[in-house]
């Protein structure tokens, strides 16, 4: 990964203040290019301050192959972009601009101080060392472009590529004359953060095509009317497996959460990432394992011990012990059995009703909730019209693209970071 400096004057616009943004401000900088950055809000990264519940879970410490697996939208895209600022790269990078890093499960890379405004601090130290001029409370308007003269070729066809170029930016009530604009304005996840589509706009009107927007990495609603008691119930060591028909279509270990609209945590909102267009069809079947290192034998005998070790007290008190205490009144009605039935009086098939219950609890998931509470956007400009090692427009000479903005996503671990940082370096790293 080349941080040599060069001397270019070109003056370069950015828009968005956010990961992407600032770390292509960085690299263009460090180039010695003329840059200056354009953000809306009061203060720049809103976005990356709330990320992994305020401590910033910036990348995954991972090998090629567990990245380009953890993508949900164009993997190949990020080919040449993540092979030029890998994880390790962005690590190092940090480590570099003075921030101290550590790796926890699963391979999460964390700030030590577990605060995420130490991420953002150390961007914007690196960006002041070098030059970069931020302009804080301006938000772009619009791309100003050019028509470039037609170049036709030697049998009079026209010729391909851009019939534009960028000559600068429209923010605030003036005019940011620029060589070079990159759009990193983010998708419509978490609009309080900024995020309202600004850059689809921008994109669509200077001819790109924008991808089919939906939330991503987020809580999923449930149609069942018996988990109104299991609100705030967490579940840790379980398997959520969703189907498609018959077809188990995502299936993983860990934890979930029961809200009051249906469920969340890590488990859901990767598998809402994973199978969040199937909600078109309907809605989509869910089954937890809660005891997903005890096979079936093993349950029924320890079903039958604590019927046995309990056999005068009611059914809802003899299996306290196994399950969580919210859970026992409703398993024991998804099983068929009375609550107030004795122990000693549970027959095999009520039995087998319950390990079925506690080894496939159905959840019928009705859809995603909204854009305010996703953590990414899923769709957006779309990759064919984008240069994968450059980021640069394939319709507008002089304009790139970087981040959530692209029609690229991943699921939760700090890949989506990593999105940001490898984009934002390429385009940054652009010649």
């Amino acid at each position: 990964m080349k941080q040599e400096m060069e001397t270019d004057l070109e003056k370069t616009v950015i828009i968005g203040g956010g990961a992407a943004g600032m770390m292509a401000a960085i690299r263009y900088a460090q180039r010695g290019f003329d840059v200056t950055l354009l953000e809306q809000n009061e203060k720049l990264g809103k976005k990356i301050f709330i990320t992994g519940k305020g401590r910033c879970n910036l990348t995954n410490d991972c090998d090629e192959e567990t990245f380009f697996s953890s993508m949900i939208s164009n993997p190949k895209f990020l080919f040449s972009s993540y092979a030029a600022c890998t994880a390790q790269d962005v690590m190092r990078l940090f480590e570099s601009w003075g921030l101290e890093i550590k790796v926890e499960r699963g391979r999460r890379v964390f700030p030590v101080s577990d605060h995420s405004y130490d991420v953002i601090d150390a961007l914007k130290l690196t960006m002041k060392k070098l030059g970069v001029k931020v302009l804080l409370n301006t938000k772009a308007e619009a791309l100003l472009t050019e028509d470039l003269p037609e170049e036709p070729t030697e049998d009079g066809k026209k010729k391909k590529g851009p019939t534009m170029r960028i000559t600068g930016v429209k923010a605030g009530g003036r005019v940011y004359p620029a060589d070079r604009v990159l759009v990193a304005t983010g998708g419509l996840s978490y609009p309080s953060t900024g995020s309202r589509g600004d850059g689809h706009r921008m994109a669509e009107a200077t001819g790109h095509r924008v991808t089919a927007c939906r939330p991503s990495l987020v809580a999923i609603t449930c149609g069942d009317v018996d988990l109104k008691p299991l609100q705030g119930l967490s579940l840790k060591n379980v398997t959520l497996s969703v189907y498609r028909g018959k077809k188990v279509v995502y299936s993983d270990f860990g934890e979930m959460l029961f809200t009051h609209f249906g469920v969340s945590g890590p488990l859901v909102l990767t598998a809402g990432a994973r199978i969040g267009d199937d909600f078109k069809k309907g809605p989509v079947k869910a089954t937890i394992d809660l005891k997903p290192t005890v096979d079936e034998q093993r349950l029924d005998e320890d079903l039958v011990r604590l019927f046995e070790e309990h056999a005068n007290k009611d059914a809802v008190h003899a299996i306290r012990s196994l399950y969580p205490a919210s859970m026992v009144n409703v398993l024991l009605d998804r099983a068929g059995i009375p609550l107030n039935k004795k122990a000693h009086d549970i027959t095999k098939a009520e039995r087998a009703a319950l390990r079925s219950a506690t080894k496939a609890f159905t959840l019928n998931m009705t859809g995603l909730r909204g854009f305010e509470e996703a953590i990414v956007t899923h769709g957006g400009v779309s990759v064919k019209d984008v240069d994968p090692a450059t980021m640069a427009s394939k319709k507008v000479k002089g304009l790139y693209f970087a981040g959530e903005v692209l029609d690229l996503d991943a699921v939760t671990g700090g890949f989506n970071l990593q999105i940001a940082w490898s984009t934002g370096w390429a385009a940054g790293s652009a010649e």
